[in-house]
């Protein structure tokens, strides 16, 4: 395999710029950086509708991935990067989808000509809000398709056609076995953090979407490492492509503040209470669904505003977690590895790890949440006893090297960590209006508490106990008088005295004629 075009981030002045690629400004007490000197995005080949799009959400200026991986992309060679997360790689791979799809802007029913594929629904739907008002300013269409979501409405996308797929690769090959998508006419594939797909036992299913694709297409591939069944991928899909890398001081380890604390088991929550109730945004990892509800479920007890997230919530209770953690509504989100790869948010003051990942890899990715964007951050490991040298040899292959003490609750260390965290103020989401009027002229009056929607064909309503003249109740028969002797409709003659079984209890034996 050919070397890489390294890139020190350090030396390179546009990496540093106060505006991010990806995600919003860094907080203000972080010192803003010179101004960037590089390449502009319309000096490197962007379109100019991009160029003003991005200018609007207030981005002049490239990262150091995108400034290396925009002329090749550009100009339609395969991309194969390497950059940790947080560097900007989803501008790097999306602004030259975005620019060769609007070159060629279509309408109406259309399949897909683009495929970004990414392995959790958080990071699909952000790469989504990423790129979509991007995507409008030069007419291509971008839709979101993963699991846990309603199948339903990604299939009327579908067939309202679109140009850009961004999915996961489950949901993406049922919509293709329902003969809902076709990737048949994909000229441009991009797989992202494919070596946390190989990691979740996704790439058997990823070669055989890319296999679907225009055998001429042009491919990108992005992720932090590149071992494993990644390089498989990358030789047989990607040709002759150009290879860049981004490294950071410290190789791939995240510029933040590493902090190792060995302390008793009954300890272990007192102790991530006190750190979880630090002013600002904090994000504590635990191995498991049911971890991550007890923890947030404590949290919460002590009056701190903490949101739980995992693969086990329906999508909708995933994304109103996200949603609060994000506005500062609930500054505390409690999350399993699912979340290592799927959560971009700013100004993330703390990383926790409540209980130690499974290896060095999993390590800077939880840790990778923090420290975004040149901002600052510090990282947590709260340590059994019999965990501290096995996280050790996990902090050595993770290039840090945080000095374990011991601690207890209300300790000297936990409390100055305390004392630095940030106020972030909440953001309250505006409230959607109802499209159709409630009382007064022309609308309707409020449903009161268990009354059911009135639908079409249903019959006007009645105050209860009132009925117009002639009317019967609903279910009762129409009365008549019986003449002395006739039987009700129905009986039939029988011998013997018994009690009918549909008039048990009711007092009247029948006898027969």
């Amino acid at each position: 395999m050919s070397s890489f075009d390294t890139v020190d981030v350090q030396n390179t002045p546009e990496f540093t710029a106060p505006e991010t690629a990806l995600e919003t400004p860094a907080v203000p007490e972080v010192t803003a950086a010179p101004e960037p000197t590089g390449p502009s995005f319309a000096q490197l080949g962007l379109p100019q509708q991009l160029v003003s799009a991005l200018a609007r959400k207030g981005i002049s200026h490239p990262f150091a991935i995108q400034t290396v991986a925009l002329p090749d992309a550009l100009a339609g060679r395969d991309v194969l990067g390497k950059a940790a997360t947080g560097s900007g790689k989803t501008l790097a791979f999306g602004l030259p989808l975005l620019a060769r799809l609007g070159a060629e802007a279509a309408s109406g029913r259309r399949d897909p000509r683009g495929l970004i594929l990414v392995p959790t629904r958080e990071l699909a739907q952000q790469v989504h809000d990423a790129l979509a008002p991007l995507g409008q300013s030069i007419g291509v269409q971008l839709a979101a398709v993963y699991g846990g979501a309603s199948m339903y409405r990604q299939i009327q996308q579908m067939r309202r056609g679109v140009d850009v797929v961004i999915a996961t690769p489950g949901r993406l090959q049922d919509l293709i076995e329902q003969r809902e998508v076709t990737l048949a006419e994909v000229s441009l594939s991009i797989v992202d953090e494919a070596d946390f797909m190989s990691d979740l036992g996704f790439l058997p299913v990823v070669k055989e979407l890319l296999d679907q694709t225009r055998p001429d297409a042009q491919r990108m591939l992005f992720s932090a490492t590149l071992d494993g069944e990644v390089d498989s991928l990358i030789r047989r899909y990607l040709k002759d492509p150009a290879r860049h890398e981004v490294k950071r001081e410290g190789d791939e380890a995240p510029p933040a503040e590493h902090l190792a604390y060995s302390l008793a088991f009954r300890d272990k929550v007192p102790v991530t209470q006190e750190l979880a109730a630090r002013p600002g945004r904090t994000i504590v990892f635990v191995r498991t669904q049911l971890g991550a509800d007890r923890l947030a479920e404590n949290l919460q007890a002590v009056g701190i505003k903490a949101e739980a997230i995992h693969g086990g919530l329906p999508q909708s209770a995933r994304r109103r977690a996200l949603e609060a953690f994000t506005d500062a509504r609930s500054p505390v989100l409690v999350a399993t590895d699912v979340a290592a790869r799927g959560i971009h948010v700013d100004d993330v003051s703390l990383v926790i790890h409540y209980d130690p990942p499974a290896d060095h890899k999993t390590y800077l990715h939880r840790s990778g949440r923090t420290a975004r964007a040149g901002a600052g951050g510090v990282v947590v490991s709260l340590l059994l006893p019999d965990q501290v040298g096995q996280s050790k040899r996990r902090f050595r292959s993770a290039k840090v090297d945080p000095v374990v003490s011991r601690v207890r609750p209300g300790d000297a260390p936990i409390a100055d960590l305390v004392a630095t965290g940030v106020h972030v103020e909440p953001v309250e989401r505006p409230v959607r209006e109802s499209r159709r009027p409630s009382g007064g002229p022309g609308g309707r009056r409020p449903r009161r508490d268990g009354e059911r929607p009135r639908r079409d064909g249903d019959r006007p309503r009645r105050p209860f106990g009132e009925r117009s003249s002639g009317e019967r109740p609903a279910g009762e028969r129409p009365y008549r008088e019986r003449p002395a002797g006739e039987r009700p409709s129905g009986d039939r003659p029988f011998s013997g005295e018994r009690r009918s079984s549909s008039y048990r209890g009711q007092g009247r034996p029948r006898v027969a004629e």
